[in-house]
């Protein structure tokens, strides 16, 4: 069987990386793809978000799956149009993934289903957010309504700063802050049958000590030594099976990956945001350590088979993930630096390619915000930490940056409890 991964990101070079190890995958192509896609396969120069050139792409390929990397061709359509050509696509349609393109939607959602979360208003203009923040207090949390590429949430104690975020956004909406540490949990869902992955944790504030301003994400970690095993079954339970129950009884089933982001508050798990996407970077540590063949999971989640699968096979040890910025970034970043030292990562560590290029005479620039990711795996978190870091130091980009402590806690608690 061929595959199509759809997106240009890291996450599609990740998921690329996945299928390709799959026995079932004779082939993977990209559109459009990125240099680290066309390592694996093939990319073609097809817009993600055009649902007509896609079903086009995969009907003139032949491939057996989609698979359907960011949210924009989701809320277009593009599974859609694949489904309506007569192929398993792996992705939501875009009815479904509403829950993710409309935040306003999903706080009705989670209502509906008795999903805990935190208290929502939706606002239209100036007034109703400046009523919306005195009504529910700081910190103030603000989200464009939106898609917004994971940048639209301003989370801040200063009043005027979530004021013009909301005012400037347009549809907004304004949330209770939820007090705990956050945790990524993604589930596979056919829209009935549930597989939940492991937990994961990102990195959203650029720099060290989760200071200054949100990105799309810094880096991030897997597995969670400090969250207890049955936190996963509860929020299964009492988060994710209802929602996929209430967009089914919508009649809008969601079919793909559900994901969950959460405060485990003192009060439990609470529901931060939905994606309809796999999310980045949590994508990049969780596929190393999947040993059930994912291009069997998801044909069988785009086809309503998924309950077939079992459970999903996890290899042990841990995975760490340490995105590299350009310059400038989350502001407007440089493009066109030169990266070298690309070819020096290797054993535990490997590389994935995110905003960049390459060039006609084979060399690799920055193309976007966040460049790539070194991804180490070893036993433990700190082997892990170790391997991503040392790629990291191969690596040159020219005002550059990365965070220097992702994982860090986490592994010094792993450490504390194996000593």
């Amino acid at each position: 069987m061929e595959v199509l991964v759809i997106g240009d990101g890291g996450r599609e070079h990740a998921l690329a990386l996945a299928l390709s190890a799959d026995p079932i995958v004779a082939a993977v192509h990209a559109a459009p793809g990125n240099p680290g896609t066309a390592q694996l396969g093939t990319n073609h120069p097809v817009a993600a978000a055009d649902p007509a050139a896609v079903a086009a792409l995969a009907r003139e390929l032949g491939v057996g799956l989609v698979v359907v990397g960011p949210e924009a061709p989701l809320a277009a359509g593009v599974a859609d149009a694949v489904r309506d050509a007569g192929i398993p696509c792996f992705g939501p349609s875009a009815a479904a993934a509403r829950i993710e393109a409309s935040k306003s939607f999903a706080k009705e959602v989670m209502a509906a289903a008795g999903v805990p979360t935190g208290r929502a208003i939706t606002c239209h203009d100036e007034t109703e957010v400046a009523a919306a923040l005195d009504a529910l207090g700081a910190p103030h949390v603000v989200k464009d309504d939106g898609l917004a590429a994971g940048k639209g949430v301003v989370v801040t104690d200063d009043r005027a700063v979530a004021l013009a975020h909301g005012t400037a956004c347009g549809d907004v909406v304004v949330e209770e802050f939820l007090d705990g540490p956050e945790v990524s949990l993604f589930a596979i869902t056919d829209g009935t049958t549930v597989l939940p992955l492991l937990p994961a944790q990102d990195f959203k504030r650029v720099g060290d000590g989760d200071a200054g301003p949100n990105t799309g994400g810094m880096g991030a970690y897997t597995p969670l030594p400090w969250l207890a095993s049955e936190v996963v079954t509860q929020v299964v339970d009492t988060i994710i099976e209802p929602t996929v129950a209430e967009m089914r009884r919508r009649g809008t089933p969601f079919a793909g990956l559900l994901y969950t982001g959460l405060a485990i508050t003192a009060d439990g798990p609470k529901v931060i945001e939905f994606n309809a996407r796999f999310g980045d970077p949590e994508t990049q540590v969780l596929l190393p350590l999947l040993a059930t063949p994912l291009a069997q999971v998801l044909l069988a989640a785009a086809t309503g088979r998924l309950a077939e699968v079992g459970d999903l096979a996890w290899r042990t040890g841990s995975a760490v993930a340490v995105v590299l910025a350009a310059h400038g970034y989350p502001a407007p970043p440089r493009s066109g630096d030169p990266i070298t030292g690309l070819d020096r990562v290797g054993g535990d560590a490997h590389v994935i390619h995110a905003g960049t290029r390459r060039q006609a005479d084979g060399g690799v620039v920055a193309s976007g915000g966040r460049v790539l990711a070194v991804v180490g795996v070893g036993e433990s978190l700190t082997a892990a930490r170790d391997t991503a870091y040392a790629g990291m130091a191969d690596i040159h980009l020219d005002g550059g940056h990365h965070r220097t402590d992702i994982a860090r806690t986490a592994a010094e608690q792993q450490s504390g409890q194996e000593s």
